[in-house]
This record gives C-alpha cells, structure tokens and sequence, in this order.
C-alpha cells in the first residue's frame, strides 16, 4: 500500500513540477488569460479552468496508453523490462537528474498543431479551453519531456499503470490554471506576476528533484547493477 501511494504522489508532484517549469508555465499563464475572458462569470472560469485540466490529462492518458500497449504487446519488450527494469531505472533517473539540474541540454521541436488550431480552439467556447489543454500538452520542452517520458513513463510500467498515473501527471499539470481561475477575479495582471514569484520556486523544487533523482539513480546503481548494498 505505502508503495502505491509512493507512485500516486510521485506521478502528481512531476505533474505540478512540470506546470511550473518555463514552457509549460508560460502555456499556463495562456491558458489563464483565456478563461480569463469571462471574468465577470466566475463559474465559467472555473468550468474552463477545469476543462482545459481535463484536456491535458486526456493527452496524457492516450500517450501512456498508446506508449505501454505498444511495449506490453511486443513479449521481449515486456519480458526485458519486468527483468531488468530496475538496473534501467538507474541510468533513466540519472540522466531525468541531470536535464533538471540543466547539466544536460537539448532542443525538442515543437509538437504543437500550429497558431491555426490554437486560434480555433480560443474562438471555440467553453470546449475551446479542452481543446487548448491537448495542444498545450503537446507542446514538451526539455524539461517536461524528460519529466513525463524519463520518469512517469517509467514509473507507470513499473506500476503498470496507463490510466491513473498519467492521469494524476495531468491533474499536476493543470493544477495551477484551476487554482488561479478561483481567485482570477484579481486581475490577469496579478495572476502574471504570481507567476512570475513563482518562478525562483520552482528552481529550488527543479534541483531538489534533480537531485533526489540523482540520489536514486546512484542507489538504483549500487543495488541493481553493482550489487554494492
């Protein structure tokens, strides 16, 4: 039991760590202004608030369905990772370590469908705001990709878990934009500079997560693969 409830947080707090890391914060900080619009309806804020978090744990949910179908019908696949997927843990949560740390850099191209779709999407209504979360969900950066395809990827397999995991990394992700749509009565401009505060946080929660990915990594090593403890 304690085991699971290490996986459930551990999926939720990568979720939230990534909606504060630079490219998905700032589709946040969009995705604000969008529901936004109707400030003088506070429930529809939240409606779309809510949606466009219904949207990104939507995609999430499809790629780690798409994801661990593809590795779970293929019996090698299947057989290679129940076997070894500890001594790949370690090198994975290394590498996720050193990305969050920015020792390692690299550029991703965008996977987004174009300023097209978005502009279709924020003309669209309350339905909009989900449409919004799936393309915004798309849009990984170095630090999100290594979050949701270096550690919730691994950590679903190990828990064989394609819905609830990558659903609650979802949840994660949206969080923000369903906590400032409830006080978005303050004023787009406040909830900008919120952001903004938040942004030495998150650099101090990104290290700490580096880190202990480090640590686990190094442990994953000494136990799985050297056989030290």
């Amino acid at each position: 039991m304690a085991e699971i409830l290490t996986g459930v947080f551990t999926a939720f707090w990568l979720g939230i760590l990534t909606s504060l890391s630079p490219c998905p914060m700032a589709t946040n900080i969009a995705a604000i202004s969008y529901t936004s619009r109707s400030v003088s309806r506070t429930p529809q804020v939240l409606l779309r608030g809510i949606l466009y978090t219904l949207g990104r744990m939507l995609l999430y949910i499809t790629l780690g369905i798409l994801i661990m179908s593809f590795v779970f019908s293929i019996p090698q696949v299947s057989f290679i990772l129940q076997k070894y997927m500890n001594r790949l843990l370690g090198p994975i949560l290394v590498v996720v370590g050193l990305i969050l740390l920015e020792v390692i850099r690299f550029n991703l191209p965008s996977f987004g469908l174009g300023d097209r779709t978005r502009r279709y999407a924020e003309s669209s209504g309350l339905w909009g705001a989900f449409l919004l979360g799936i393309l915004f969900a798309l849009s990984f950066c170095p630090i999100s990709a290594a979050l949701f395809f270096g550690s919730l990827i691994p950590l679903s397999l190990k828990y064989e878990s394609q819905i609830v995991l990558p659903a609650l990394y979802g949840l994660g992700t949206g969080l923000p934009v369903i906590l400032f749509a409830i006080i978005i009565s303050f004023g787009v401009q406040s909830v900008g500079r919120a952001f903004d505060k938040m942004k030495p946080i998150e650099l101090w929660f990104r290290r700490i997560t580096g880190v202990i990915c480090l640590l686990l990594g190094v442990y994953y090593f000494a136990v799985y693969i050297f056989r030290i403890l």
